[in-house]
Protein backbone atom coordinates (compact mmCIF):
# COMPACT_ATOMS: atom_id res chain seq x y z
CA UNK A 1 0.00 0.00 0.00
CA UNK A 2 1.03 3.73 -0.90
CA UNK A 3 1.22 6.26 1.74
CA UNK A 4 2.04 9.43 0.81
CA UNK A 5 3.52 11.99 2.98
CA UNK A 6 2.90 15.03 3.02
CA UNK A 7 4.36 16.54 6.11
CA UNK A 8 8.87 17.03 6.54
CA UNK A 9 10.48 13.82 8.01
CA UNK A 10 11.29 15.00 11.67
CA UNK A 11 12.77 11.20 13.03
CA UNK A 12 12.59 7.10 11.66
CA UNK A 13 13.39 4.02 13.05
CA UNK A 14 13.77 0.62 12.07
CA UNK A 15 11.10 -2.01 12.95
CA UNK A 16 12.17 -4.91 14.30
CA UNK A 17 10.39 -8.39 12.93
CA UNK A 18 7.17 -8.59 13.60
CA UNK A 19 6.83 -5.19 14.83
CA UNK A 20 4.07 -2.98 13.45
CA UNK A 21 3.43 0.83 12.90
CA UNK A 22 0.93 0.64 15.89
CA UNK A 23 4.00 -0.34 18.12
CA UNK A 24 6.03 2.66 17.28
CA UNK A 25 5.64 6.12 19.79
CA UNK A 26 2.90 8.12 19.56
CA UNK A 27 4.01 11.27 17.40
CA UNK A 28 3.11 15.12 18.24
CA UNK A 29 0.35 16.72 16.62
CA UNK A 30 -1.20 20.00 16.77
CA UNK A 31 -4.89 20.23 17.10
CA UNK A 32 -6.90 22.75 14.90
CA UNK A 33 -6.50 25.44 18.06
CA UNK A 34 -2.82 25.11 17.48
CA UNK A 35 -2.16 23.41 20.99
CA UNK A 36 0.21 20.55 20.26
CA UNK A 37 -0.11 17.07 22.37
CA UNK A 38 3.55 15.91 23.07
CA UNK A 39 6.84 17.57 22.82
CA UNK A 40 8.74 15.96 19.50
CA UNK A 41 7.89 18.74 17.76
CA UNK A 42 8.66 20.86 19.84
CA UNK A 43 11.53 23.94 17.70
CA UNK A 44 15.03 24.56 19.57
CA UNK A 45 16.80 26.69 18.21
CA UNK A 46 19.95 25.87 15.78
CA UNK A 47 22.17 27.16 13.30
CA UNK A 48 19.70 26.04 10.23
CA UNK A 49 16.83 28.36 11.03
CA UNK A 50 15.97 30.40 8.44
CA UNK A 51 15.67 34.03 9.06
CA UNK A 52 11.88 35.03 8.93
CA UNK A 53 11.06 38.66 7.36
CA UNK A 54 10.08 40.03 10.62
CA UNK A 55 12.07 40.04 14.02
CA UNK A 56 11.09 41.27 17.25
CA UNK A 57 13.51 42.84 19.56
CA UNK A 58 14.68 45.86 21.78
CA UNK A 59 17.03 48.50 21.52
CA UNK A 60 19.40 49.81 24.87
CA UNK A 61 20.90 53.07 24.98
CA UNK A 62 24.36 53.12 26.13
CA UNK A 63 25.55 56.95 27.37
CA UNK A 64 29.46 56.63 28.03
CA UNK A 65 31.80 59.74 29.72
CA UNK A 66 34.11 57.91 26.98
CA UNK A 67 32.87 59.17 24.14
CA UNK A 68 30.43 62.09 22.67
CA UNK A 69 28.06 60.23 20.85
CA UNK A 70 25.57 57.34 22.55
CA UNK A 71 25.66 53.42 21.02
CA UNK A 72 22.27 52.13 20.72
CA UNK A 73 22.47 47.79 20.94
CA UNK A 74 19.69 46.04 19.26
CA UNK A 75 18.87 42.83 20.05
CA UNK A 76 16.39 40.96 17.90
CA UNK A 77 14.62 37.62 18.66
CA UNK A 78 13.03 34.65 17.30
CA UNK A 79 9.27 33.46 18.80
CA UNK A 80 9.49 29.60 18.62
CA UNK A 81 6.92 27.69 18.60
CA UNK A 82 4.32 30.41 18.22
CA UNK A 83 0.77 29.58 19.72
CA UNK A 84 1.80 26.43 21.63
CA UNK A 85 2.38 26.15 25.38
CA UNK A 86 6.06 25.87 24.64
CA UNK A 87 6.54 29.60 23.00
CA UNK A 88 9.44 31.23 23.96
CA UNK A 89 11.50 33.81 23.08
CA UNK A 90 15.47 33.35 21.77
CA UNK A 91 18.01 36.00 21.09
CA UNK A 92 18.85 35.79 16.86
CA UNK A 93 20.74 38.70 16.04
CA UNK A 94 22.15 42.06 17.57
CA UNK A 95 22.99 45.30 16.01
CA UNK A 96 25.74 47.82 17.60
CA UNK A 97 25.11 51.63 16.15
CA UNK A 98 26.77 55.13 16.54
CA UNK A 99 27.76 58.32 14.86
CA UNK A 100 31.59 57.46 16.90
CA UNK A 101 33.22 56.34 13.70
CA UNK A 102 36.57 55.06 16.45
CA UNK A 103 35.51 51.65 17.08
CA UNK A 104 33.64 50.57 14.26
CA UNK A 105 36.27 47.74 12.94
CA UNK A 106 35.68 45.74 16.31
CA UNK A 107 32.63 46.88 17.18
CA UNK A 108 31.24 45.03 13.33
CA UNK A 109 33.53 41.88 14.51
CA UNK A 110 31.77 41.98 17.55
CA UNK A 111 27.95 41.84 16.42
CA UNK A 112 28.75 38.65 13.88
CA UNK A 113 30.58 36.65 16.37
CA UNK A 114 27.88 37.13 18.77
CA UNK A 115 25.01 37.24 16.46
CA UNK A 116 26.74 33.63 15.48
CA UNK A 117 26.88 32.11 19.07
CA UNK A 118 22.85 32.92 19.42
CA UNK A 119 21.90 31.05 16.39
CA UNK A 120 23.90 28.20 17.23
CA UNK A 121 21.30 28.10 19.92
CA UNK A 122 21.82 26.49 23.58
CA UNK A 123 23.26 27.91 26.54
CA UNK A 124 24.32 31.66 25.51
CA UNK A 125 24.42 33.25 28.65
CA UNK A 126 27.78 32.64 29.57
CA UNK A 127 28.37 35.92 27.21
CA UNK A 128 27.42 37.89 29.68
CA UNK A 129 30.30 37.15 31.90
CA UNK A 130 32.41 37.08 29.03
CA UNK A 131 32.12 40.14 27.97
CA UNK A 132 31.53 41.82 31.58
CA UNK A 133 34.88 40.54 32.54
CA UNK A 134 36.74 42.90 29.84
CA UNK A 135 38.13 45.50 31.36
CA UNK A 136 39.61 48.98 29.59
CA UNK A 137 43.38 49.25 30.23
CA UNK A 138 43.10 52.91 30.17
CA UNK A 139 40.06 52.46 33.15
CA UNK A 140 36.22 51.99 33.27
CA UNK A 141 33.93 54.67 34.46
CA UNK A 142 30.68 55.24 36.37
CA UNK A 143 27.37 54.92 35.01
CA UNK A 144 24.38 57.77 36.22
CA UNK A 145 23.15 56.22 39.33
CA UNK A 146 27.00 55.09 40.81
CA UNK A 147 27.00 51.48 39.11
CA UNK A 148 30.74 50.97 38.12
CA UNK A 149 31.41 49.85 34.60
CA UNK A 150 35.52 47.98 33.72
CA UNK A 151 35.37 48.48 29.63
CA UNK A 152 32.49 50.26 26.72
CA UNK A 153 32.62 46.26 26.08
CA UNK A 154 31.26 44.87 29.15
CA UNK A 155 28.58 47.57 29.71
CA UNK A 156 27.38 45.99 25.90
CA UNK A 157 27.46 42.94 28.28
CA UNK A 158 25.34 44.57 30.73
CA UNK A 159 23.08 45.78 27.70
CA UNK A 160 22.37 41.87 26.55
CA UNK A 161 21.99 40.50 30.18
CA UNK A 162 19.22 42.92 31.01
CA UNK A 163 17.56 41.71 27.48
CA UNK A 164 17.90 38.04 28.44
CA UNK A 165 16.32 38.63 31.94
CA UNK A 166 13.79 40.10 30.38
CA UNK A 167 12.69 37.37 27.68
CA UNK A 168 13.34 34.52 30.56
CA UNK A 169 17.10 33.03 30.06
CA UNK A 170 18.29 34.82 32.95
CA UNK A 171 16.50 34.55 36.54
CA UNK A 172 16.15 37.58 37.80
CA UNK A 173 17.50 37.22 41.40
CA UNK A 174 16.97 40.98 42.92
CA UNK A 175 16.15 41.86 45.97
CA UNK A 176 12.76 40.76 47.86
CA UNK A 177 10.50 42.98 49.58
CA UNK A 178 12.06 42.09 52.81
CA UNK A 179 15.32 43.31 51.57
CA UNK A 180 14.53 46.39 50.21
CA UNK A 181 12.51 47.50 52.83
CA UNK A 182 15.77 46.91 55.49
CA UNK A 183 18.07 48.71 53.00
CA UNK A 184 15.73 51.50 52.50
CA UNK A 185 15.12 51.93 56.98
CA UNK A 186 18.99 52.06 56.92
CA UNK A 187 19.65 54.72 54.15
CA UNK A 188 16.67 56.84 56.17
CA UNK A 189 18.70 56.28 59.84
CA UNK A 190 22.01 57.06 57.59
CA UNK A 191 20.47 60.25 56.22
CA UNK A 192 18.75 61.02 59.84
CA UNK A 193 21.73 60.42 61.24
CA UNK A 194 24.29 61.93 59.60
CA UNK A 195 22.39 64.72 57.95
CA UNK A 196 23.98 64.11 54.25
CA UNK A 197 22.91 65.43 51.21
CA UNK A 198 22.11 62.92 48.64
CA UNK A 199 22.93 63.47 45.36
CA UNK A 200 20.49 65.26 43.01
CA UNK A 201 20.26 63.46 40.04
CA UNK A 202 16.54 63.02 38.87
CA UNK A 203 17.63 60.95 35.96
CA UNK A 204 19.09 57.77 37.55
CA UNK A 205 17.32 54.69 39.02
CA UNK A 206 18.26 55.69 42.55
CA UNK A 207 21.12 57.85 44.28
CA UNK A 208 23.71 57.33 46.76
CA UNK A 209 25.04 59.59 49.54
CA UNK A 210 28.63 61.72 48.90
CA UNK A 211 31.32 60.10 49.84
CA UNK A 212 30.13 56.56 49.32
CA UNK A 213 32.50 53.91 48.28
CA UNK A 214 32.05 51.22 45.93
CA UNK A 215 30.71 47.69 46.31
CA UNK A 216 32.68 44.53 45.31
CA UNK A 217 29.45 42.61 45.16
CA UNK A 218 27.10 44.67 42.90
CA UNK A 219 30.01 47.56 41.86
CA UNK A 220 27.46 50.21 43.03
CA UNK A 221 28.96 52.92 45.00
CA UNK A 222 26.45 52.84 47.69
CA UNK A 223 28.56 51.47 50.69
CA UNK A 224 28.38 53.34 53.79
CA UNK A 225 29.50 52.75 57.31
CA UNK A 226 26.62 52.12 59.80
CA UNK A 227 26.34 50.71 63.08
CA UNK A 228 29.82 50.01 62.66
CA UNK A 229 29.77 47.87 59.30
CA UNK A 230 30.17 48.26 56.01
CA UNK A 231 26.60 48.47 53.87
CA UNK A 232 25.36 48.94 50.48
CA UNK A 233 22.40 50.40 50.25
CA UNK A 234 21.93 48.71 46.71
CA UNK A 235 22.48 45.29 47.07
CA UNK A 236 22.39 44.83 50.88
CA UNK A 237 25.75 43.46 51.37
CA UNK A 238 27.00 43.99 54.85
CA UNK A 239 30.59 43.37 56.16
CA UNK A 240 28.61 42.28 59.20
CA UNK A 241 26.23 39.74 57.82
Amino acid sequence: MTIKIDKKIMKYEVLKDGGSAAALPERVTQTSSGQDTGTDNVVHMHEKLERPEMLVGSTYKIKTPLSEHALYVTINDLVLNPGTSHEKRRPFEIFINSKNMDHFQWIVALTRIISAVFRKGGDVTFLVEELRSVFDPRGGYFKKGGHYMPSLVAEIGDAIENHLKMIGLIADEGLDEAQKKLIAEKRKQYEESADVAMATETDTEGSFPTGAKLCYKCSTKAVIKMDGCMTCLSCGESKCG
